[in-house]
């Protein structure tokens, strides 16, 4: 799989446990972090989504660790959106320290509308720009 997008996260202290590994559940909130700017490189990205009402809810999460990131370590979150379809889209992320694969994972999402919060299309601006993005 091919990521031309990356943010660089640092790990903080209260994000590890007493032997200052990671805490398995900060990897979601990485994902996060990686989704959010990913999307802010296109006409505002989620706040703009807000604004037109549409919420982008998560439907699911997975993540497998391959390596323990500590205390202080800095990495790569890798981040493409893989499928746009109708209301939905995907996110598949790759988590690196120095080159060394340390997790990877993915998520699902579909757009709402933030009143009746009833599936609405991914709006065609978002759509053609993740896909020219994702095609470059």
């Amino acid at each position: 799989m091919d990521f031309g997008f990356a943010t660089e996260v640092k790990v903080r202290f209260a994000e590890t446990d007493a032997q200052g590994i990671a805490h398995h559940a900060v990897y979601l909130v990485w994902f996060e972090v990686a989704r959010i700017e990913y999307l802010a490189r296109f006409r505002g990205g989620y706040p703009e989504l807000q604004a037109e009402g549409i919420e982008a809810l998560t439907l699911e999460a997975s993540v497998r660790y391959r390596a323990p990131a500590r205390f202080e370590d800095t990495l790569a979150v890798h981040a493409r959106c893989g499928e746009v379809r109708g209301a939905r889209f995907r996110f598949d992320y790759l988590v690196e320290r120095g080159g060394q694969l340390i997790a990877d994972g993915s998520t699902g999402h579909a757009c709402a509308d933030a009143r009746t919060l009833r599936p609405t299309r991914v709006p065609d601006w978002l759509s053609a720009a993740v896909s020219a993005a994702e095609s470059s």
